[in-house]
């Protein structure tokens, strides 16, 4: 149990600064339904246009259904996905449950039955990092009634990852320190967060502080933009270089996913928003 503790204390793939370099320290990646290619093979053709490192992959909707619209259940599926990302030469950084965004994780009676299928569709996919925002339906801050059954549903949770030997990173509405008191109630070493930066952005906090505090092991992935208004090169709450500086001092490593951060102006435009920040973001950070 203690070795199985010291694999999800260092989620991360953990490159360091003496690596060789074509091992580095940050991948940048993006999101496969927000560049509007969901579960789609052609989002790997698509993210390779886009010069990323590779995709974060949904699970599928789920709406009214009792199951995610989940391809990547039929193994046919998945061989050609992953024949289709090494013939890019890209990685496949995690599986997002981007549902729950809407739909709410405490409430979904069959959560043990969404969560297997998630955790069934890493093992296929050799990914270790799965996403669960808890979104609105989950938001502590409006809703602290919920926190009890919250944190037994993801102490649930933690136990189906660590058996599985996967990770699970939740994103809250949560400050940092109440963030980390959240973590420490779920006392799951497979429960980590996956750090939005618009969360901390559009609530007026300290985002740089922000991450020092959460600290290293606590952080899984993070999701490296903003809302939708400006492309990252033209974001000016958003300090780009100050980020690396933290994350390189934490000795931070890991995935940093493109979500959003889309020119309001052009936000269907997925080469020209995607490309940029992509592009943007390499030039910081590799």
């Amino acid at each position: 149990m203690f070795l199985l503790s010291l694999i999800y204390v260092n989620c991360q793939w953990g490159a360091r600064p003496n690596e060789e370099p074509d091992h580095p320290r940050y991948k940048i990646g993006v999101c496969d339904w927000m560049i509007l290619k969901r579960q789609k093979i052609g989002s790997l053709e698509l993210t390779s246009e886009l010069n990323a490192d590779g995709v974060e992959i949904d699970m599928g909707g789920l709406g009214n259904r009792k199951l995610f619209d989940n391809k990547l259940r039929d193994p046919i599926f998945v061989e050609q996905f992953k024949n289709e990302a090494d013939k890019y030469n890209l990685e496949i950084a995690s599986i997002a449950m981007s549902a729950f965004y809407a739909q709410s994780f405490v409430e979904r009676e069959n959560y043990r039955e969404l969560l297997d299928d998630c955790i069934r569709t890493m093992k296929n996919m050799d990914v270790r990092i799965a996403f669960l925002p808890l979104g609105v339906q989950g938001d502590l801050n409006k809703r602290p009634d919920i926190r009890p059954e919250l944190i037994r549903r993801l102490k649930v949770a933690g136990d189906m990852a660590e058996q599985a030997g996967v990770v699970i990173g939740i994103e809250t509405s949560l400050d940092a320190a109440s963030e980390i008191n959240l973590l420490d109630e779920i006392g799951s070493p497979a429960i980590k967060t996956y750090y939005n930066f618009q969360n901390p952005l559009e609530a007026g906090r300290d985002i740089y502080e922000e991450l020092k505090l959460l600290g290293t092991e606590r952080i899984c992935q993070i999701h490296c933009t903003d809302t939708d208004d400006v492309t990252l090169p033209y974001n000016k709450r958003l300090d780009m270089k100050k980020i690396k500086s933290v994350l390189d001092e934490m000795e931070w490593s890991g995935w940093l996913i493109v979500e959003r951060s889309r020119d309001k102006n052009e936000p269907t435009n997925v080469v020209k928003n995607f490309g940029t920040n992509i592009d943007y973001l390499k030039m910081i950070f590799q």
